[in-house]
């Protein structure tokens, strides 16, 4: 191939990767928003239905239940078909589950409530899947910046999505005669239905066909299991697992119960959806930065910071009675801080470490342990709160917190170990 033409191909592919970030961010913006609409409200739903704050953090929950059950689902979509058509079924299903919600919220049928939230939480996995598509046609240097811009987008409809939906959206329901708690679940089937048409007609030439990266659905399988078998037994898959995952073990464990938390402090509900708001600030609206950062001083790096936010955000919630919103605001937003340092940087790694036909599976699988430990983190934190309290729940996320910055440590001197071995082999050599 002449340099001329590979020179063509690049500025091709350069191109291609604008407009597919353009046309990515569009859709997530939506989206972001209709996620957070309908999580803000589901714990306070289901507490309001069932008079039971275990049950209220159950449907919440299943948000992230919903994003682990349908991560193999989506993956499989997009190895056979492209992104696009993946990305469109996971809006499209989280249009029912919104629906599903305003149900529960309009007959006080509590089943409707987590089987609705479920089908949001398909929405949440397609959010996840569209950061590798960002990252498809990207050059190596550029990836972790790439997948960082598209988390940012996610900040504008993240944010506006809690205040969004225990604010106005409580209106309209008022308006159209449905209880105040309908309301989010409207607006966020209306904003997954536009998520849904951008990607549909814009997301044109699909970024996975451009690379090469479908192929057939004879011997999945045995793909997924070649698929697991290539994550697990790597040692950087290893360390992006763990970090994805206890990243979105703590983020969950705290985020979900905190709206409760507040109410028992008597905050009104515009203020909860305001410190939520706040916290995803956290979560997003730093991501380029961290993008470049990751680039600057490399992904290991940038995991440690993230698990030493994820400790101090922690324990300052820990610290905080129900009263006193800023301070859990304080930890929160750290919390998101280290969230957001985990997941560009791990993705950032898979991205990089992992090529061929079983790309898409590997990024698939890596999103299933962390959101499947995600919907755990949120069963398990009703529990703990019950038979404990917030505080001890934050507590104990801090310690969670730990594993990163102790893994980057240990891999830190297994290298360097190395790097001496081989020095002192060398020398021998030579002498």
């Amino acid at each position: 191939m002449s340099k001329e033409h590979e020179m063509d191909q690049s500025l091709q592919y350069a191109d291609l990767q604008k407009r597919t970030l353009r046309t990515l961010m569009s859709g997530l913006v939506p989206a972001g928003a209709a996620i957070t609409s309908a999580y803000s409200a589901a714990a306070v739903l289901g507490e309001e239905i069932t008079g039971n704050e275990t049950l209220g953090a159950l449907a919440a929950a299943c948000l992230t239940t919903g994003a682990a059950l349908s991560t193999l689902p989506l993956a499989k979509i997009m190895t056979a078909k492209g992104r696009r058509p993946g990305i469109v079924a996971g809006y499209a299903t989280a249009v029912l589950g919104a629906v599903l919600a305003m149900t529960a919220a309009i007959t006080e049928i509590y089943i409707f409530l987590p089987l609705g939230i479920l089908g949001v939480g398909v929405g949440n996995g397609a959010n996840l899947a569209a950061r590798f598509a960002a990252a498809d046609l990207a050059p190596e240097e550029s990836k972790a910046s790439a997948i960082g811009n598209l988390v940012w987008a996610s900040t504008i409809g993240s944010v506006l999505g809690p205040s969004l939906g225990l604010g106005p959206a409580k209106k309209l329901g008022d308006f159209l005669g449905a209880p105040e708690l309908a309301g989010p679940y409207i607006v966020s089937a209306l904003l997954f239905l536009l998520a849904a048409l951008t990607i549909r007609r814009w997301l044109r030439p699909d970024p996975l066909v451009v690379i090469g990266g479908i192929g057939t659905e004879g011997g999945e399988q045995t793909s997924v299991k070649k698929a697991f078998r290539m994550l697990f037994s790597s040692k950087v898959g290893r360390l992006s697992v763990g970090s994805m995952v206890v990243g979105h073990v703590v983020m969950v464990g705290v985020m979900t119960m905190t709206p409760l938390h507040l109410k028992d402090g008597g905050h009104q509900l515009e203020i909860v959806g305001f410190v939520i708001s706040l916290h995803i600030i956290g979560m997003y609206a730093f991501s380029p930065l961290v993008g470049v950062l990751t680039g600057k001083i490399g992904a290991k790096a940038v995991i440690a910071l993230g698990g030493s936010f994820l400790v101090v955000g922690s324990e300052l919630a820990s610290h905080t009675e129900p009263q006193d919103s800023l301070g859990v605001f304080m930890g929160l937003f750290l919390i998101g801080l280290g969230w957001s340092f985990g997941l560009v940087a791990s993705s950032a790694l898979i991205a990089s470490e992992f090529d061929g036909p079983e790309k898409v599976r590997i990024q698939g699988l890596a999103d299933l342990s962390m959101t499947a430990a995600g919907g755990l983190a949120g069963l398990g934190s009703g529990l703990v709160v019950t038979v404990t309290d917030y505080q001890t729940l934050s507590h104990y996320s801090g310690i969670l917190g730990l594993y990163p910055i102790i893994t980057v440590v240990f891999f830190f001197f297994i290298e360097k170990k190395k790097r001496s071995s081989l020095k002192d082999s060398t020398e021998t050599l030579n002498k």
